[in-house]
């Protein structure tokens, strides 16, 4: 089964559940993403374990630089549309796998993030006022 197909029937299990669950089919096809994030850590875990961060911060930011980078060269033949060149391509290393890499990439180090905080704060400030911003997670 290609990535194509998986996704189609991720989409197609999330509007089944969605009317369970009570949460929009957009939002249940995200919780669905996010549970097959953890599962392909996990495995990438105990192949490579922590090397995603063994060169620091530094290193960590450029590894997401490069996914960024290959993601931009792909949708740069489709004038930045990344939902038309996303169809247009159908190769199991294509958009989706560097979508689906960045994404957990970006998970890791929030994680990291999180792991090195001194202290959880169980009531955050959602207003961030030198950005003037709410903070949405």
């Amino acid at each position: 089964m290609d990535h194509i197909e998986k996704q189609n029937r991720l989409g197609s299990k999330a509007k089944q559940k969605s009317t369970s669950s009570g949460y929009s089919e957009m939002i249940t096809i995200v919780e669905e993403v996010a549970q097959t994030d953890v599962l392909s850590l996990h495995k990438a875990e105990q192949s490579y374990g922590n090397s995603w961060k063994q060169r620091g911060g530094v290193g960590a930011f450029m590894m997401l630089a490069r996914k960024w980078d290959r993601l931009e060269k792909q949708v740069n033949e489709s004038n930045h549309d990344i939902f038309q060149a996303a169809e247009k391509d159908n190769r199991p290393e294509g958009i989706l796998d560097d979508i689906q890499d960045l994404r957990r990439y970006l998970m890791l180090v929030e994680a990291e993030l999180i792991r090195k905080e001194p202290t959880n704060d169980p009531d955050p400030d959602l207003f961030l006022e030198e950005r003037c911003e709410w903070k949405t997670g």
